[in-house]
């Protein structure tokens, strides 16, 4: 078991938890995440958001039953932590971006402090939430709220992009990429039951295959990607 730190809103629904200890992960992966005993029976899958030597902190929206359950730790209460888990984003080649949208910019300040010499950019439909995070830790952080971020980007610019965030945006950014020297990867998100590929719950079609998001994924080439599949969860 693990002691939570804290666990603050940075915005309505969404909480920024932070638990003490020592951890790894690399960009991209998540770890499960329960502080209940029988009900709901599974736990749930959640980015990491980023390490210190001492921590490890997961920023999350409080939709259902068990992250709402979440969302009333306290700092000194326990929870269960199991990971790291899934394929994270691979190492990229040369000039980066890192791109999140809304909730989709959990796992990329990760990356952020794993590749300081990208470019990263942050869209928000509304209130931006989380950026000062950014800001403390990289130099070269553009927000956009409101409109598309996808409109900020230049593939050109770009030997690997990196993004996460809703479908339509990272199908978005997919297109401007086609043509272009760049290799983009995507971060897919679905409902996930065990974390460990036994379900089959996260399945989904990459490169024409069947591939489970929790072990293949969570990142994947875009190129790979069947985004009317995405678009239909």
């Amino acid at each position: 078991m693990a002691k939570v730190l804290s666990n603050t809103p940075l915005a309505p629904g969404i909480y920024l938890l932070t638990v003490e200890g020592t951890y790894r992960a690399r960009m991209g992966q998540f770890y499960m995440l329960r502080c209940w005993d029988s009900y709901p029976v599974l736990s749930r899958p959640i980015s990491v958001h980023d390490i210190s030597p001492e921590s490890i902190s997961f920023l999350y929206r409080a939709g259902g039953i068990g992250t709402h359950l979440l969302a009333k730790l306290q700092p000194g209460d326990s929870l269960q932590l199991e990971g790291p888990m899934g394929r994270g984003f691979p190492e990229p080649e040369g000039r980066t971006a890192i791109v999140g949208g809304g909730m989709g910019t959990a796992p990329m300040l990760l990356a952020a402090r794993q590749l300081p010499e990208a470019q990263v950019f942050l869209g928000f439909k509304d209130a931006p939430f989380g950026v000062s995070r950014f800001l403390d830790i990289h130099s070269n952080v553009t927000v956009v709220s409101g409109g598309m971020i996808a409109d900020h980007i230049d593939p050109a610019c770009y030997d690997t992009i990196l993004a996460c965030g809703p479908v339509p945006m990272m199908e978005a950014i997919a297109y401007k990429t086609e043509g272009s020297s760049a290799k983009l990867y995507v971060s897919v998100e679905k409902r996930m039951g065990c974390g460990i590929g036994a379900c089959n719950s996260c399945a989904v079609t990459i490169n024409g295959k069947v591939r489970k998001v929790c072990t293949d994924g969570p990142a994947f080439p875009a190129k790979e990607v069947n985004w009317i599949d995405l678009l239909s969860l």
